[in-house]
């Protein structure tokens, strides 16, 4: 494997990939991300993720990107398509375990939130099982909840020809945590009509750079450490945790 697809599973022949690699899953979803974003906004953020990571880890493979998850508190937007918890579960375990025949480990990039406590359980079943598997996340410290100036911003970055920025629109700004049990109730909608949680505004590609950068070198970070919980979940390691 050679030139810009030295790191893509997808564009290797078989007699390329190595017996004991590192491979990178990455997984988003389709789902609404407002007026102004594309459906596979954390797919392309989850595999742009990966991508810049792998090139840092010697050895590294990037697997093509789960387009689908757990997305039903988007339902109520047309567009989304969600695979719900059992079946998306089912996949990564399923995934992993194949993966495992050849690879050495295998690290799950996540790009939408909803997949977590999916993530939680498959993983820990994968572990118990006895595979190499963790996953680790791709969201920024103070960024905003759904389709705002953090996501607006990275997209910019990464797709700018796929951003409708003048159909951008502040949605619910509260934070997450507030808004967390009305979403899981009644879903996006009935908190924000226009599926943004949070403002847009402000939004620039550079802004989305240094958040791709810091997102990718925290991975990178996580996955030398390889520290984790019992959930799986990549952890910073020691000496960066007690950072301020």
């Amino acid at each position: 494997m050679t030139g810009d697809t030295a790191t893509e599973l997808a564009c290797a022949a078989w007699p390329d990939v190595p017996s004991d690699a590192l491979v990178l899953l990455p997984i988003g979803s389709t789902e609404q991300h407002g007026p102004h974003l594309p459906l596979d906004t954390d797919s392309v953020i989850a595999q742009a993720v990966a991508r810049r990571a792998s090139t840092a880890l010697p050895g590294t493979l990037v697997a093509p990107t789960l387009p689908y998850g757990a997305s039903g508190e988007h339902a109520g937007f047309p567009g989304t398509v969600s695979i719900g918890h059992e079946v998306l579960r089912a996949v990564l375990v399923e995934s992993v375990r194949s993966l495992s025949l050849w690879a050495a480990r295998v690290v799950v990039v996540n790009g939408h939130g909803g997949n977590t406590a999916t993530l939680e359980t498959a993983v820990r079943l994968l572990r118990a099982e006895g595979h190499d598997v963790a996953w680790t996340g791709c969201s920024v410290r103070g960024g905003d909840a759904h389709a705002g100036r953090t996501e607006t911003s990275v997209m910019l970055h990464l797709a700018p020809e796929r951003v409708r920025l003048a159909a951008a629109v502040t949605g619910d700004t509260r934070p997450l945590s507030l808004l967390l049990p009305e979403l899981m109730a009644h879903g996006v909608r009935a908190v924000s009509p226009s599926g943004v949680l949070g403002d847009p505004t402000g939004a620039t590609a550079a802004e989305g750079r240094t958040t791709m950068d810091a997102t990718a070198s925290t991975a990178v970070r996580r996955i030398t450490a390889w520290s984790m919980g019992d959930r799986g979940r990549l952890a910073e390691p020691a000496h960066e945790a007690v950072r301020p």
